[in-house]
């Protein structure tokens, strides 16, 4: 008689890692190749992906489910936002791609409703694509040409994870939620020093979210720096995909008993109070009664994170029969039209209106500074997920990351506010599915071959890198100091629009912090100089926008040395063909100033060994390390992933 072979007990994340694995030993290899079943893109890193998609002469989608948002760019102030919608359409149509229009909602938002499935893997090209794991997915945010690779057919590589489990009990008390939940957990871990984790939410509280409030916690775990967060999909997960029409998706995947982790974490939610991020980081968290009677000019309501059916509900019961401060700008920025149509048939829309709201369109807007900056010096509260320093369009204001419940309440009071709670929004039995305006799903996968892909005079050519030379011979560039974001690297608001044509969007790397930088890496590259950025801590923290890797790479930079680099900042650096070098003594930082000679001997070499290197400057001489994979090594070498291929 044949017995059953025993297996370890397993965590979630081991248990939709371990199927997808494709390369690589979660014991031994600190490097895993994992098999991606669905991909997403936005068009604000779409065009470019699409483009390097293109270029590597695949006739079609080879994943399951390829998605193309169009969510950024939809203030379509001159020609560039419109021509990249219609380049966008012409290639979902002949690659087999399912293309969301403008107006449908929020790629997040949106793949939660209609698309993302427990226990499979999702790729998109933004770095809060970690929202499906509200559902039990292991959804990751990466680089454009990552998300080529992976519709190619290729795997996808992350570092092999540690898992830490959050470990969460009691219930929210009224006037907190989902929010306050991630606040807190930002509290205790920053934003940075969590490279390699994923964080895998359990524990008895969980049953208390609805899948939403699990999304918005799984959103902003971008934040912090993991690779992902993830949820286990039970019967909350259940009744969302039933009311959804989409029963047939579901999966139960949970822990077992006595499962592993590297870390634990217990969050009592009955314990949970009123939380904010002050400005500039998500990660500086204060209380809301700490902060109370602050005066507020602005608040903005929705984003990827808090834009579902209800948070929004939950804002109309609070603000029902009463009218937002005179001094008030409120904003509010629904996820999906299914949101819009259902506030509008249980009277929550007109509420929003008489009480003094904005009804913005369904996008990003506000989060990514589109528009509705803050006028100058303003306090804004936003139920976004970042409030980095110029974000919102205007450098000067004071933005606060807050949740629906405080954002309401502060719009009434006119100032910092605490929300006294109000009747939980109970979950529908039903939504009411519109996919109208997702197209192409007749030929999700085949595609149509013979379409003409429509190119405006925005969308450019992907710009290839070079081979690393035999020796560096650099030149400090810039030097900035902790925390630079890719926002600094690359500012979005009124630049975006120039995302798919990489000459003119080079004009403004590091534009917030020194407008001369792509003047004076021409300079240097004209006399044979290559560029290097020197950074403190935690570099390219935030977006998963690549151009703040292919556009310094455009203007001839082939080194970043910093104290430490952030993970997905670091996976499009190494795409690039930029050695992301880190100080192996971080008070070196301080030999280094901009505009000093930066001299690497047999950099190939020490690249294709262990990484370590020597850097000569005037000041003497500075040891640095770049830990790669051997595939990185590779690609590095050969001047990027394209150029490697």
């Amino acid at each position: 008689m044949k017995t059953k072979k025993k297996t370890r007990p397993m965590n979630v994340v081991e248990k939709i890692l371990l199927p997808h694995l494709v390369e690589g030993d979660p014991g031994r290899d600190p490097e895993l190749g994992i098999r991606i079943d669905q991909t997403l893109t936005q068009d604000a890193t779409g065009t470019m992906a699409y483009l390097q998609f293109e270029s590597m002469g695949v006739e079609r989608v080879r994943n399951e489910l390829a998605v193309s948002y169009v969510d950024h760019n939809t203030v379509q102030i001159g020609y560039e936002n419109a021509d990249d919608h219609d380049f966008l359409a012409s290639v979902a149509r002949k690659f087999g791609i399912i293309y969301s229009k403008a107006g449908n909602g929020i790629c997040h938002q949106l793949h939660l409703e209609r698309f993302g499935r427990p226990g499979t893997t999702l790729l998109g090209s933004d770095s809060h694509t970690p929202t499906g794991g509200g559902i039990g997915q292991i959804a990751i945010g990466a680089g454009g040409i990552d998300i080529a690779v992976a519709m190619a057919g290729g795997a996808f590589h992350i570092p092999a994870p540690k898992v830490r489990a959050i470990r969460l009990k009691g219930k929210l008390p009224p006037g907190t939620s989902a929010k306050d939940v991630i606040l807190k957990v930002l509290s205790k871990f920053g934003t940075k020093g969590n490279v390699g984790w994923i964080f895998e939410y359990a524990g008895p509280g969980v049953k208390t979210l609805d899948v939403p409030s699990r999304a918005t916690i799984a959103n902003m775990g971008a934040e912090l720096g993991v690779t992902t967060s993830v949820f286990p999909s039970d019967a909350v997960t259940k009744r969302f995909l039933a009311a959804q029409g989409r029963a047939g998706d579901y999966a139960a995947i949970s822990a077992d008993k006595g499962a592993k982790y590297d870390d634990e974490f217990e969050i009592d939610l009955s314990s949970i109070e009123p939380l904010a991020a002050a400005p500039h980081s998500p990660g500086n968290v204060v209380t809301v009664a700490s902060v109370a009677g602050t005066k507020v000019n602005q608040v903005m309501i929705g984003s990827c994170t808090n834009s579902s059916y209800r948070d929004i509900r939950t804002v109309a019961q609070i603000l029902k029969g009463k009218h937002v401060a005179d001094d008030v700008e409120v904003g509010i920025a629904c996820g999906s039209r299914q949101v819009v149509n259902m506030l509008a048939k249980d009277g929550s829309l007109a509420i929003l209106i008489k009480a003094g709201c904005r009804i913005l369109e369904n996008a990003c807007g506000f989060c990514i500074g589109a528009h509705m900056s803050p006028s100058t010096d303003a306090v804004s509260l936003r139920t976004s997920n970042r409030n980095f320093e110029g974000r919102s369009g205007t450098k000067s204001a004071k933005v606060y990351l807050v949740s629906p419940e405080t954002a309401a309440a502060s719009a009434l009071a006119g100032c910092f506010a605490a929300s006294k709670g109000t009747a939980a929004v109970p979950e529908p039995e039903k939504f009411p599915v519109d996919d109208a305006m997702f197209l192409y799903r007749d030929t999700a996968g085949k595609g149509v071959p013979g379409t003409e892909i429509v190119r405006g005079p925005n969308i450019a050519q992907v710009p290839r890198g070079v081979a690393m030379p035999k020796d560096l011979v650099g030149i400090a560039a810039i030097k900035v100091g902790d925390k630079i974001t890719t926002d600094h690297i690359m500012p979005a608001g009124a630049r975006l629009k120039f995302r798919s044509n990489v000459p003119e969007y080079a004009k403004y790397v590091f534009e917030p912090v020194d407008p001369k930088f792509h003047d004076r890496c021409l300079s240097n590259r004209a006399e044979g100089l290559f560029n290097v950025i020197v950074a403190g801590e935690s570099y390219g923290q935030g977006s998963s926008r690549e151009h703040a890797a292919l556009c310094p790479m455009f203007l001839g930079v082939k080194a970043v040395v910093a104290k430490s680099i952030e993970r997905i900042h670091r996976a499009n650096l190494v795409n690039f063909g930029i050695v992301p070098f880190v100080f192996e003594n971080p008070d070196d930082f301080d030999m280094v100033m901009q505009d000093d000679m930066m001299t690497v001997k047999n950099i190939r070499e020490a690249i294709s060994s262990d990484g370590r290197a020597l850097i000569r400057t005037v000041r003497g001489e500075i040891r640095v390390r770049a830990e790669l994979s051997e595939r990185e090594r590779k690609i590095v070498l050969a001047g990027g992933l394209l150029a490697s291929l």
